[in-house]
């Protein structure tokens, strides 16, 4: 059973969440404050975190902050419908993905079973080796799909799951055209939504993290193609 923890201050929110989630196969606990939140993270084992970025103690992106300081744990953020700039500065500090209050809770189960599903492949890639997936060399990038790292320039870099999950699928289609609904459904395990920017922050991010060690072109209106970057004459 994935235990899940929920920092907002609203109590029915909590109550709600509690008994849907648990009727799904999850256990929910409930934090409302941000301090509270913080101590219980730091107490037991979550596997995913629920988190409203209007708190009344401190701001939930402080509290995404203080988690990603030793933490890779999943994040969701809770965000009210005009929060678009907190949204986005929460996928930059490395959460995983948002949904906007009032949210049906179809979509939000939906959201957090992709979010544990990339961060299950990547637990059981570390633990397990059924089949060895080998590595992918592309440029000075080199991926492996067996521990789920990713060497730039010869030095191991972070990626979140979301992140990773995006780079594999350019990566094994290097050379190709990776269409934008493809890769959100693919990768994020999301549709494409008129205003969801959620892939070009985790693309943005990702971008800054590989440098130009390889080339990730957008191609207008279809999605995005990688290619080595052409080797300068000598």
């Amino acid at each position: 059973m994935n235990k899940i923890l929920l920092i907002d201050d609203d109590p029915d929110m909590g109550e709600l969440l509690s008994t849907y989630l648990d009727g799904e196969g999850y256990s929910l606990v409930h934090a409302c404050t941000a301090k509270e939140g913080l101590k219980v993270i730091g107490s037991d084992d979550f596997d995913l975190v629920l988190l409203d970025i209007v708190l009344p103690d401190i701001s939930g992106l402080n509290v995404l902050e203080k988690i990603r300081m030793d933490s890779t744990i999943p994040v969701i953020m809770l965000t009210g419908k005009g929060d678009e700039v907190d949204r986005v500065v929460g996928l930059e500090m490395g959460a995983d993905d948002y949904i906007c209050k009032p949210f049906p809770l179809r979509e939000l189960l939906a959201r957090m079973r992709a979010s544990l599903r990339r961060c299950a492949m990547d637990g059981q890639s570390r633990t397990v080796t059924p089949a060895s997936r080998g590595k992918l060399s592309i440029g000075e990038l080199e991926i492996n799909l067996d521990s789920h790292s990713i060497m730039v320039r010869g030095i191991e870099t972070h990626f979140t799951a979301a992140e990773f999950s995006i780079i594999e699928h350019l990566a094994t289609s290097c050379g190709k055209l990776v269409e934008r609904d493809e890769l959100m459904e693919t990768a994020l395990g999301r549709t494409v939504d008129f205003d969801d920017y959620v892939l070009n922050v985790h693309m943005s991010n990702l971008r800054r993290k590989i440098g130009d060690s390889v080339s990730i072109k957008t191609i207008r209106g279809r999605g995005y193609m990688m290619t080595a970057r052409p080797q300068a004459n000598a």
